[in-house]
């Protein structure tokens, strides 16, 4: 198991205040990556942004980006072969939007990719997608 997973599993939990207030700890995977966490509210997308805080306090490589889609980009295709921990890419809405969700791998099997990640239902979870929606794996 890699280091960014270990570090999102502790998170399981974290999750979402309804109203007008923001959860503090969802707003460090902003801030913590570099970005000005008073721009943002914890109903803002952020799948990308909790990826980034569990790469970067792993000391691995991160897109720097809060779009989900942009972690098409980091590491090498593992498409075939994932791992646990590997980055899961899915489409969101439609296959050629922009729009996407972003998580880690935990498993699969014929119909299902069950991923630890962030915004998961407004919450760090672990959830099933199913694998008709993947874009791809990537290994950092």
């Amino acid at each position: 198991m890699n280091r960014a997973i270990e570090i999102g599993l502790s998170q399981i939990g974290i999750k979402e205040i309804r109203g007008r207030k923001d959860n503090p700890e969802v707003i460090k995977y902003f801030t913590e990556i570099g970005f000005d966490g008073g721009k943002f509210k914890d109903e803002t997308a952020w799948c990308s942004a909790f990826v980034n805080w569990c790469c970067k306090k792993a000391g691995l490589e991160i897109s720097g980006k809060l779009t989900a889609r942009s972690w098409l980009k980091m590491g090498e295709s593992v498409h075939s072969a994932p791992r646990l921990g590997d980055i899961v890419v899915l489409w969101r809405e439609d296959i050629e939007s922009w729009k996407g969700h972003v998580g880690f791998f935990v498993r699969k099997d014929k119909n299902w990719i069950w991923i630890l990640g962030g915004n998961q239902n407004n919450e760090v979870k672990i959830k099933a997608y199913p694998q008709s929606r993947l874009l791809d794996f990537r290994r950092l």
